[in-house]
């Protein structure tokens, strides 16, 4: 488990929170009113980059990732990448 993930579990252990699957390392803070957790954008490319072209990468995570609302704690994604 990425250091941020153990960090915000451990602080939050009561919560429950939702993850992106695969995302670990792209997680950048917890929102604290809903208990959401915060992805960088950038982050979340840089892995996507490790099997996929920058294109396909974009593609993926705008359809498949971002674009998925998978209800009130869907997680947050920080566009810090534009």
């Amino acid at each position: 488990m990425d250091d941020m993930l153990e960090d915000i579990v451990e602080l939050c252990f009561e919560e429950e929170l939702l993850k992106a699957d695969g995302f670990d390392g792209a997680i950048i803070g917890i929102e604290q009113k809903d208990m959401r957790l915060i992805y960088s954008v950038s982050k979340c490319l840089d892995i996507l980059r490790e099997d996929m072209s920058d294109e396909e990468a974009l593609e993926h995570f705008t359809y498949n990732v971002s674009g998925s609302y998978v209800g009130e704690k869907t997680p947050i994604w920080c566009w810090d990448c534009f």
